[in-house]
This record gives structure tokens, sequence and C-alpha cells, in this order.
């Protein structure tokens, strides 16, 4: 109508101060994509935006998984979509790619940034789901095997980088740590709940932690409210040891407690042992993991998969990132590629 008014112009909030502090504040750090040359300088720095994540070995996950036109492939772990973004072009025409998350925070802001890009339902099906149930999605999408499946299992820079999130010390944050924030219980109650014996032997599974008793007595039944509590706890419990040393005792405490609080092992063995039933004759596999514990499980069951005429061929070896990539993208340091070929 004539008469109606324009809509003004909405400015972006102020905050105190030359730069935004709190992360709720920083408006180019939660939408990387709108503010490209921010995100060149910062990548430049050989650093990750905050906000968004970089996918990793990308050109070695293709040679890998080899997509074609036509076929069918599985993101296990959509995150931020960087590998599935790339991915897909190769699929087209006629392909399509599942992209499954656990993550109700970043499952739909990932998938509106890659519908943005053009990749409509027909083409990328989304679906909240954890990769453990990946045969009950299959089934729903009428499928019974792909011909190429990809899973990162690495927490994505989004988590690390969000405060509310729990997953790191940058910042204090509220101690949860859970993937899905509205499921299962927070890493601060199961040190409320957990006995010193049973946090031992979760820190030396899940982090090859070498003073989990010790850290383990002082930690058990303790109330931690923010992640910054929990880090300075840990300090205190190994005082003589080196601040680098100490430094890296809060991130195996804090990998245990993740992969405790989210199940991730036994998430990954559900994976590894349905996963030749759904790959199609031929069928490639990608998986990539971050620390020793998930690097285990995933060798064993490609080498038995192996044995027992499973798999046609597997990687005789971990497949790490170059030295460009390290120096570009230093997240990219622990990661491993492992991947096998279905008979």
């Amino acid at each position: 109508m004539s008469g109606d008014l324009p809509t003004p112009h909405q400015r972006r909030p102020r905050y105190a101060g030359k730069n935004p502090r709190r992360f709720e504040e920083k408006y180019k750090e939660r939408n990387p994509e709108k503010y490209p040359e921010t995100v060149a300088r910062v990548r430049a720095s050989g650093k990750t935006p905050a906000g968004m994540h970089v996918p990793i070995m990308v050109e070695e996950i293709l040679s890998v998984l080899v997509p074609r036109p036509g076929e069918v492939a599985v993101d296990c772990t959509l995150g931020f979509g960087g590998h599935a973004r790339v991915i897909l072009p190769h699929l087209l025409p006629g392909g399509k790619l599942i992209g499954l998350d656990v993550d109700p925070v970043e499952h739909p802001r990932t998938e509106k940034r890659l519908r943005d890009l053009g990749f409509g339902p027909e083409v990328l099906p989304v679906r909240r789901a954890n990769f453990a149930g990946l045969v009950r999605v299959l089934g729903e999408e009428g499928l019974v095997g792909v011909d190429c499946l990809l899973a990162d299992l690495g927490v994505s820079s989004m988590q690390l980088d969000t405060p509310g999130r729990g997953f790191s010390v940058k910042t204090p944050g509220p101690l949860d740590m859970r993937m899905n924030p509205h499921k299962g219980r927070s890493a601060a109650d199961l040190l409320a709940a957990i006995p010193a014996e049973d946090l031992a032997a979760l820190l030396r599974e899940h982090a090859d932690e070498p003073r989990a008793a010790t850290l383990a007595a002082c930690l058990a039944g303790q109330t931690f409210a923010l992640t910054t509590d929990l880090a300075a706890a840990i300090h205190a419990a190994v005082p003589r040891l080196p601040e680098g040393e100490r430094t890296k005792c809060v991130r195996r405490v804090f990998q245990a407690l993740r992969i405790a609080v989210n199940d991730e092992f036994t998430a990954l063995e559900t994976l590894l042992r349905h996963l030749p039933g759904c790959l199609n004759p031929g069928g490639r596999v990608a998986i990539m993991t971050f620390h020793s514990g998930e690097d285990r499980r995933v060798k064993k069951a490609f080498e038995a998969g192996r044995r027992d005429g499973v798999y046609a061929r597997i990687a005789s070896d971990v497949v790490r990132a170059g030295r460009e990539e390290l120096r570009a993208n230093p997240r990219a340091a622990s990661a491993k590629l492992r991947w096998a070929v279905r008979a």
C-alpha cells in the first residue's frame, strides 16, 4: 500500500568499550559467513574464527571417498557443514547427501547455511540424529546402503568457542559439555555423583591420564558450577607440575568428561558394528578421530573387517593433515583419518 512506511534500519546493539568482550555480543564471530574479510584475516594468522569451524583434510577425504554423480553419501557429523558442501557437488546430478547431527543448537543454523547455498532437501536431507542410529535413518530414507560415509568425530569449533556449551576454559561457562543440552546429565552432575574410583577409571580409559588417581581423589563428588572452577581445581590437584603439564591435565580431564557425558565410545562402537551393512558393495568410509581411544576402536574394527572379508581394502596407516594445513589450521594437529572399502 502507498501508505506503508519503510522498515527502519535495525542497528546492532551497542556494547561497552572499543571491542565486544562477551561472546553473545561478538556479532562477527556469531555470523562469520557475513564477514568474509574478517574471516580471511583471522585465517591468515593461523587461527580459526570464533563461532566458525574449518573442515579438516578435505582433499584427503575426497581422495578416499571418491564421490561420484548419482551416488548417495552420509555425513554422520554434519557440524558446520564444511565437508558436506564440498562433497555434495561431486554427487550431482542424481545423487544426494544425508546429513546427521545430534546438536539441536547448531543443526538448524547449519541447515539454513547449506539451504542458502542452494542445496535443497531433495539433495540434502538433514536429520537431527546420532550416528549410532544410522540403520534406522537409512531405513526411514528407504535405503539399504550408501556409497560414501564420513564421520568426523571431533568437537566442532562452534561448540568449543561458545562459553554456554561448557566445552572449553577459554572463558567461564556452565560445566555442561552435552552435545544435546536438552538430554542426559551435564559434566557438573556427573562429577558431583561419581565415586573417586570410577572417575579414575574414566580418566584412564577416556584420556590416558597418567595422574588419574590423584585427580579423581580431588574432583570426585565435588560441585563445580563453571568450567573455570573445574580448571582451577585441576591445577590445585597437581601443584608441583610445570604450568604446561597442568594445562595438559585440564585438557585430558575435559576430554574424558565430554566423552562420558555424551557416551561417545558407545555410539562409535555401535556405528562400527553396523557399518558394513550400511555400505553398498564397493562403498567407501572415512572416519576422522582426535584421540587414541577413538582411533584404537576404528583401527581394530577395520582390521577385523579386513580379516573377515567384509572390507576389501583398509588404510595401512593413519592419514594426517599436511604441513600447509597445520600452519593454516592448528586444530588439525591431532586429527587421524582412517578409511575402508566394502568388499
